[in-house]
């Protein structure tokens, strides 16, 4: 049995309520047993105490639409198809580390083969990182988003190509290639399904405001997700194709950009989650151009960046759920994991959110955004044991979580994986 005690910090328990000052968490089993203000929870006599006064605790973060890619540049083009396929795992390994001791416990893979079968290797501890809630191939149709439109189609979708890259696509059109596809993904180990309902900054071809797969080839992959119990991750940008992957009960819609007054309604009608990921924008706007990421990428992010910021602040006034995700890759500049608690402080700063309600976008709602709502996201009796602990006050300042020297104590499941407390 391992039992120990987080005593006498501020916690943040991720449902928004205010702070417990001078609080306790009681860990048994990876489990948490026991949360409230000291005097209000007995420790358990054999319980390890930890002393954490002055500081805060709070749920493990989370990052619902993230990338391990291995990638260290802005040129998907290149560096993908000349980069040794191990090498990018390597990498992928250590942006795993960078994850845990930043504080984020969970990530929701958004399109990676690599997360998907690095997934198996972290719940194993072979390898030390974040949980990894992984889509594997992406689902779009011939001419989509993650159609890579400068190879050829058969080198593109994954059951035909000869390359292995770590993004990989299916490529299908009409409803039952789009059945098909998606039972192809769910045999690989999704534990949800990724499609692109619009087109996107970074595709070649298209644009973000383009509409892709049709109403009712939507509604057939999230039938077949349904039926396996699992659920469906929209990338959409575009206004009709945000549209689209909600009336056809997609459960996250990443990106949003263009999302009008309509969408926004039928969002909060039903509960989709939205995911901004304004950070990936931020840094292809920073850096993208030092990077190497192709001069239509960057054209394209300078002109929906206003109109993106403005959108998403008009949702979150009208009640949409939203939830972190940083759209990160991993890189040696830009778009590097172990910095994705950028997210929180751009909701802060361009949405006007307070910082209590990044947090709960980022703890609370990001668990919902990869179907683990019963299991993480708040310190509440019963849920699984994924806590940090921040020396500052991130309700007083929103960037302390940015700075990983400040994140004192990770632990996931009940095991303390980062301890600079006894450094």
């Amino acid at each position: 049995m391992t039992c120990f005690a987080l005593v006498g910090g501020r916690i943040i328990d991720g449902t928004g309520k205010p702070p417990i000052e001078r609080g306790v968490v009681v860990i048994k089993n990876g489990v948490i047993v026991d949360v409230g203000s000291t005097g209000s929870v007995e420790v358990p006599s054999k319980a390890k105490v930890i002393d954490v006064s002055g500081k805060t605790i709070m749920p493990g973060l989370v990052d619902a639409h993230t990338h391990l890619t291995g990638l260290r540049t802005g040129d998907l083009i290149r560096e993908p198809l000349l980069t040794p396929f191990a090498t990018l795992v390597a990498r992928a390994i250590r942006d795993l580390e960078a994850l845990i001791n930043s504080g984020f416990t969970t990530i929701g893979d958004a399109g990676s083969i690599i997360a998907l079968q690095l997934k198996k290797a972290v719940e194993e501890g072979t390898i030390v990182g974040p949980r990894i809630i992984a889509a594997g191939h992406v689902l779009t149709q011939t001419f989509g988003h993650g159609d890579e439109h400068f190879m050829p189609v058969e080198y593109v979708d994954a059951r035909t190509s000869k390359l292995t890259m770590p993004f990989s696509a299916l490529i299908c059109d009409g409803i039952e290639e789009c059945r098909k596809a998606a039972r192809y993904a769910l045999r690989v180990g999704a534990d949800f399904i990724k499609i692109m309902t619009s087109g996107g900054v970074l595709s070649e071809k298209d644009r973000p405001e383009y509409t892709q797969f049709t109403l009712d080839e939507i509604k057939a992959i999230v039938e077949e997700a349904r039926h396996a119990r699992r659920f469906v991750h929209a990338h959409a940008q575009g206004a009709e194709g945000i549209k689209n992957a909600i009336n056809g009960g997609v459960k996250v819609i990443a990106h949003a950009i263009f999302i009008d007054d309509e969408g926004a309604e039928l969002a909060k009608e039903k509960n989709t989650i939205v995911v901004p990921t304004f950070s990936v924008v931020e840094h292809l706007l920073e850096f993208g151009g030092e990077v190497g990421v192709p001069e239509w990428g960057l054209k394209k992010a300078s002109e929906v960046y206003e109109v993106h910021v403005e959108n998403i602040r008009r949702a979150y006034k009208r009640g949409v759920s939203i939830a972190c995700g940083t759209d990160f890759l991993g890189g040696a500049k830009a778009f590097r994991h172990g910095e994705n608690a950028l997210e929180l402080q751009l909701l802060v700063e361009k949405i006007g959110m307070s910082p209590m309600e990044a947090i709960v976008a980022a703890t609370m709602n990001g668990a919902k955004a990869v179907g683990l709502e019963e299991k993480i996201g708040t310190l509440e009796k019963g849920k699984i044991a994924d806590i940090i602990v921040v020396d500052g006050n991130p309700l007083s300042d929103i960037k302390v979580l940015r700075d990983t020297s400040k994140i004192v104590l990770v632990v996931k499941e009940g095991r303390i994986v980062k301890d600079v407390l006894r450094e």
